[in-house]
């Protein structure tokens, strides 16, 4: 059965289903030998030769779900031109292929997803589906209550006003505080862009939760696979929120 082709590469545990966009509009994708370069391109994976950059792709791929604890000092993709450490080279006896769900700066730490799940990782990363993710951040310095309003109230950065929907100050001394912010977009670095903006670089900046998944006490460096609850626990807060936007348009062109 015929399907899109940058699901096909999804589904293969290749990328992330954006990602496959990417390959496909540069060329790196073929069918039967031949380029294709149109993202509206179709295969049928039992019958066609599908390749990624020459490599042939097999559809019977084990599915693998996993929660690292990424330290800082680690880039979160699947090389680095500088020849940093990425994030992969902490999966010890992983045999298939994964890549990262979203990001973590390099100096930041905590938890990542990661998986071979294509559909998953794309329901995960969508903009509308708007899975919360908690920090604790430490910050240079201590805010005033004015300060602390303002980054409660919304930031005005160059790419638009940053918004957090949870702003808790957990502690706070001259030299420095700590805040447990929670966040539903994935601008890049737009938390340490909203506290450079307040006047107070970000010191130290750790993920503690996605969603109702939690960092808990899972060390720097150390991964464990997500349970099966955790998984259909993302797959069904994506399609609730699927269903009721389906619902708010629906209501909107009514």
């Amino acid at each position: 059965m015929q399907d899109r082709l940058q699901k096909i590469i999804a589904g293969a545990g290749i990328a992330s289903r954006r990602t496959a966009e990417q390959y496909i509009r540069e060329g790196r994708v073929s069918v039967n030998r031949k380029v294709i370069t149109q993202l509206g391109a179709k295969a049928d994976p039992g019958r066609d030769e599908i390749r990624v950059d020459g490599r042939l792709i097999s559809t019977r791929v084990e599915k693998l779900y996993l929660m690292l604890h990424k330290p800082p000092g680690y880039v979160t993709s699947l090389k680095d031109p500088e020849g940093r450490p990425i994030v992969t080279d902490l999966l010890r006896n992983v045999k298939q292929r994964v890549y990262p769900v979203g990001r973590l700066d390099y100096d930041s730490e905590g938890l990542l997803i990661l998986t071979n799940d294509g559909d998953f990782a794309q329901r995960l990363q969508h903009p509308r589906h708007e899975i919360p993710k908690t920090y604790l951040i430490k910050v240079r310095g201590s805010l005033t209550p004015r300060e602390v309003s303002l980054l409660q109230e919304g930031v005005d950065l160059e790419d638009g006003l940053f918004v957090p929907r949870v702003v808790r100050q957990e502690k706070t001394n001259p030299r420095s505080s700590w805040f447990r912010i929670t966040v539903s977009e994935g601008r890049n670095r737009v938390i340490r862009r909203a506290f450079d903006a307040l006047g107070h670089p970000v010191q130290r900046l750790i993920r503690i939760a996605v969603g109702n998944l939690r960092l808990g006490d899972l060390a720097g460096g150390e991964y464990r696979p997500l349970m099966k609850r955790e998984i259909e626990g993302f797959l069904s807060r994506a399609q609730k929120k699927k269903e009721k936007n389906h619902l708010d348009n629906h209501g909107k062109m009514a």
